[in-house]
């Protein structure tokens, strides 16, 4: 059988469509958020259901090409789409089904956080997501997931009770902690390394429907007392509030310094947990006030916009003392887009109360992050701001463990060194898992963690 008759079969056995390149739907859907990934698959599989994505996965295995596996496209290193080989698009699996009796949701891979959280909060109901709602479900949660959530009730994959995941040999299989419990225990963080996620199982939280958020703004003068004051905050905040700190430029061109602060609880309780932030200055824009739990969910979007060029580093902090902070202000003086920012991430509470081992996600004891994130629209502009994300990063390198959380690897961050430094000591048992679940590697395109043996 030709090459053509074998995607010929495909096209006959799949309920969704396969498209080549010339195809209406091929260009929109080969995009990606991330504008510097500019890569044209030989086929994209848009796949309707569990069997599409066995058929898809069992035509890159036997006619050996690269896979990629797009979620919601959100991928700022790019795995989510590839040259020549198979995109296995799930964007159009959008189910999502809430029992609010027993208070869990299960969702399709090709889910938003935007779609999960106003299904969820139709019963006040939540679970932890990302911080910017347009992040598909998938890959937030497969590298562990980080949101505004995550210091009162862990991470998204702690929240995971169970997934429905096809492997390397096209079988379907259901994993939680009393069925397949190791590939469980591995999807938890291990990112897309073990197979094709197509459904997850959350537990749910009482959340909302209001909630205390929004941004803080200051002219960059300010930068180093500001952060003085973040950083104070963040010492003695409670688990039901978070903050982050930034870095960047107004829409009218100004440099400036931001607090990004989230509260779910009484009101009035967290008026006064912020009233020494909004006090401090004061800031030249205020716009923490009561939102629904789905807005703040939303706040960070305009500031993601899909289509930018966009190139980022990140490491954990062993913390933001004055050294750190006066090395981050300094650097972030140089910065060559206006689109740009750096951003002070800061995490504990319940995330760290979970072991080490407990999940592949290993950065229990981590409290700060810093993201070096570079966004500009010109081509011509690329060296600049790498150059300068690159060099913020290396700065930064004697303040940290050396760790980074692996959903924040980006373009160019493939190597193993940089795989192992996000997997720490749980890297040799993803090996041996990925090796009993994908001993060829089929699910490469990813930051990669190879078969052991």
């Amino acid at each position: 059988m030709t090459v053509e008759q074998h995607v010929d079969t495909l096209v006959q056995g799949v309920r969704g469509r396969v498209l080549r390149a010339g195809d209406g739907e091929y260009e929109a859907t080969r995009h990606i958020w991330n504008g510097m990934i500019d890569r044209n698959p030989a086929l994209i599989v848009r796949c309707a259901g569990a069997a599409d994505v066995v058929a898809a996965i069992n035509f890159a295995r036997e006619q050996d090409l690269l896979l990629a596996v797009r979620g919601g496209g959100h991928s700022a290193a790019g795995s989510s789409v590839c040259d020549d080989g198979l995109m296995l698009d799930l964007s159009l699996m959008k189910s999502i089904r809430v029992d609010p009796a027993r208070r869990t949701a299960r969702a399709e891979a090709g889910v938003t956080w935007a779609e999960f959280d106003r299904e969820t909060q139709a019963f006040g109901l939540a679970t932890t997501g990302g911080v910017v709602s347009t992040t598909g479900i998938a890959g937030l949660t497969l590298g562990g997931g980080i949101g505004w959530l995550g210091r009162t009730h862990g991470l998204s994959c702690d929240n995971l009770l169970s997934v429905d995941v096809v492997t390397a040999d096209g079988q379907l299989r259901t994993a939680s902690a009393n069925e397949n419990a190791d590939l469980f225990w591995a999807v938890r963080g291990g990112g897309g390394n073990l197979g094709v996620v197509m459904s997850f199982e959350y537990r749910l939280h009482e959340v909302g429907p209001t909630v205390l958020a929004g941004l803080l703004v200051w002219p960059r003068p300010m930068a180093r007392d500001v952060l003085h004051a973040f950083r104070e905050f963040t010492q003695g905040a409670p688990e039901n509030a978070s903050a982050y700190a930034g870095l960047g430029t107004s829409p009218d061109g100004v440099p400036i310094v931001v607090a990004i602060a989230f509260h779910h609880g009484p009101t009035e309780e967290g008026e006064a947990l912020f009233a020494p932030l909004r006090a401090f200055g004061p800031p030249i824009a205020d716009m923490i006030q009561p939102m629904p739990y789905t807005s703040a969910q939303q706040m960070l979007d305009a500031l993601n916009p899909p289509g930018n060029r966009v190139y980022w580093k990140s490491t954990i902090l062993r913390s933001i003392d004055d050294d750190v902070l006066d090395t981050i202000i300094d650097r972030a003086a140089n910065c060559p887009s206006p689109l740009s920012a750096c951003l002070i991430e800061f995490y504990g509470g319940a995330i760290n109360r979970v072991g080490a081992q407990d999940t592949a996600y290993p950065l229990r004891d981590a409290t700060y992050a810093l993201n070096a994130i570079s966004a500009w629209t010109d081509p011509g502009q690329d060296a600049a701001n790498i150059a300068w994300t690159r060099a913020m990063f290396e700065a930064l390198q004697p303040f940290s463990p050396g760790s980074v959380y692996v959903n924040f690897l980006g373009v160019g961050d493939e190597s193993e060194d940089r795989v192992r430094a996000a997997y720490g000591s749980n890297y040799a048992r993803l090996a041996q898992i990925k090796a009993k679940y994908d001993p060829a590697n089929l699910f490469r395109l990813n930051h990669n963690i190879k078969p052991a043996g």
